[in-house]
């Protein structure tokens, strides 16, 4: 029997994968690997390593999700030791539950190695905290992205006014709508929001304004994308960090 380990490839930056995730790398066999990963954190792959790239773009998918979990478990029964490198955290919309759960019904073994969250790493990036004492007692990490029969209205009015901070997935596409609900159940037009493109990388880029603004001023930015509604938004011009990094960086490179 082989062993399983769905393991989080972190945001983007390849400094914060985690040291049991390399551990994990290192001694499968077999990785398959998602879009959003770093292509760098392979390289710490061993020598002669099967690579299986699974990547789902917003309209293609390389392979289904069901397709996914049957090769896990195939992989599996076949007694090969495999790593599933997903970006930001397998259990956070990275649908890591569900290969889980097929890894279970089956009897494979598995391990969960979490990483790093874009909905926590992108924001801080962007010197965004997602929770602050004066701002911000709540957090929600929410999907732009949701089953059809989900009710969208109803969804967005639980939300309006519930958590102080919003981290949303994969909106960049919905945000007119998620503005126009957000809006239409109290969320008041002058909260501040931020978009963060590719966070922890060196294509960063971050755009700020207000539920009633932003859509205009956030045209240019694409998926992936993180959006940040609330207060702690503010906090961006005074405590932006990775900008100044950057730029260091930069100037250094241009020495050399």
């Amino acid at each position: 029997m082989g062993k399983v380990f769905l393991v989080g490839a972190g945001p983007g930056d390849p400094d914060l994968i985690t040291v049991k995730a390399i551990k994990a790398i290192k001694q499968s066999n077999v990785i398959l690997y998602d879009r959003l990963v770093n292509k760098s954190l392979l390289e710490y792959a061993s020598e002669g390593t099967r690579f299986i790239y699974c990547g789902k773009s917003p309209n293609q998918h390389s392979l289904t999700q069901d397709e996914i979990n049957h090769l896990l478990v195939k992989l599996g029964l076949e007694g090969h030791t495999i790593t599933r490198l997903k970006g930001g955290d397998p259990f956070i919309f990275g649908r890591g539950g569900e290969e889980a759960e097929e890894l279970r019904n089956y009897g494979v073994q598995f391990e969960i190695v979490p990483g790093i969250t874009a909905g926590v790493a992108a924001p801080a990036y962007a010197g965004i905290p997602v929770t602050h004492r004066d701002y911000s007692s709540s957090v929600a990490f929410v999907t732009g992205v949701m089953k059809d029969s989900v009710d969208e209205d109803e969804y967005w009015k639980h939300l309006a006014l519930g958590p102080e901070t919003l981290c949303i997935y994969m909106g960049v596409k919905k945000l007119p709508e998620i503005q126009r609900l957000l809006t239409k159940h109290g969320r008041p037009t002058d909260t501040p929001v931020a978009l963060i493109h590719s966070g922890t990388t060196n294509e960063q880029d971050t755009v700020t304004g207000t539920l009633n603004n932003i859509i205009e001023k956030s045209a240019h930015i694409k998926n992936p994308a993180m959006i940040v509604i609330g207060e702690v938004v503010k906090l961006r011009e005074k405590i932006d960090w990775f900008e100044e990094v950057k730029k260091e960086q930069g100037v250094t490179q241009l020495i050399h």
